[in-house]
């Protein structure tokens, strides 16, 4: 299994380091499928969400993030944190190479944002 994926966010290709998970299992299966695009949206300015467009096994756990996580919500919807929440997810993985202001401003450039999630 690899341990990295990409996410493609306004032209800035961002690596995210994974978990080791059930949820993390399905997504690369789906991945090696193709491409997955999907539409997230703001919520609580902290965090980008939005419908993956398929549903994934979860291990949800209390949490409190941290910016650059990514985490499954309600088996349905990733979450990319540019500030921080506690709250009930399976963690997917964590940002790499980009600094927390970076990231904030990826993330809210514009809203709702396009995000391609690849294995490359």
């Amino acid at each position: 299994m690899t341990d990295e994926i990409y996410f493609t966010i306004g032209g800035n290709k961002i690596e995210v380091k994974l978990e080791n998970n059930a949820a993390v299992e399905a997504l690369i299966k789906l991945l090696n499928e193709g491409d997955i695009t999907y539409t997230a949206s703001e919520y609580g300015g902290f965090e980008k969400v939005g419908a993956l467009g398929h549903t994934l096994p979860r291990n949800d756990v209390q949490l409190t993030t941290e910016a650059g996580d990514v985490v499954l919500y309600s088996g349905n919807q990733i979450v990319i944190f540019f500030g921080s929440n506690s709250w009930s997810y399976t963690k997917l993985g964590t940002v790499q190479g980009v600094s927390k202001e970076q990231l904030r401003d990826i993330l809210t450039a514009s809203d709702p944002v396009t995000i391609t999630i690849s294995l490359k």
